[in-house]
């Protein structure tokens, strides 16, 4: 068992999205027709339906000026991340609140600031949160380090930045928005002396 100091509550363990989840996904985003396009604007549409709040906030950082890059890089992820959790947990999935999505967004910025605060601390939120949702976080620098390769000198890492970090707080947020199944038992811990 692993110990950290950190403000970002830990994933359950039955709401990690699995790889193969994405990786259909991204097949499926990768079809490039007519009917491709079309399931495209009824994910987007479905998105904005079953999760108002997130869409909203994700929709306020894609229409800022943004390079095209990191606007490209902030639809496919953003879209790719909730059609994974669509996919694997479906009804499973509540919706989240503003309240919730705030609570998010400031435990990661909290996060962030004890890590600045400790010059000794060796892991990055970012890290965090890669533990808590490790296949997730792999598919999303895939994708980031391929844009940036591709990319390199054209890009402006600010603005991929801004991405990466609602990238970070959907991901969370979606995590914690999965219900626990119903014969889900809360793990105790007990202490011995």
């Amino acid at each position: 068992m692993w110990v950290r100091r950190a403000a970002i509550r830990p994933v359950a363990p039955y709401a990690l999205l699995p790889l193969r989840a994405l990786a259909e996904v991204e097949n499926q985003l990768g079809e490039d027709d007519e009917q491709a396009r079309e399931r495209l604007d009824e994910a987007f549409t479905r998105f904005e339906e079953t999760q108002p709040a997130l869409a909203e906030r994700i929709s306020n950082i894609l229409n800022g000026p943004l390079d095209e890059t990191a606007l490209a890089l902030g639809y496919f992820l953003t879209l790719a991340i909730w059609l994974g959790f669509d996919a694997a947990f479906g009804a499973e999935m509540a919706e989240v609140t503003e309240t919730a999505l705030t609570g998010v967004e400031e435990s990661l910025q909290l996060d962030e600031q004890i890590r600045l605060s400790d010059p000794a601390e060796a892991v990055d939120s970012d890290d965090v949160v890669a533990m808590e949702q490790p296949d997730i976080l792999a598919f999303v620098h895939e994708h980031l380090d391929a844009a940036l390769e591709a990319n390199a000198g054209e890009v402006d890492v600010g603005d991929v930045h801004s991405i990466y970090r609602v990238v970070l707080v959907e991901v969370l947020a979606l995590s914690y928005a999965v219900k626990a199944p119903s014969n889900w038992a809360m793990p105790t811990v007990e202490f011995t002396a």
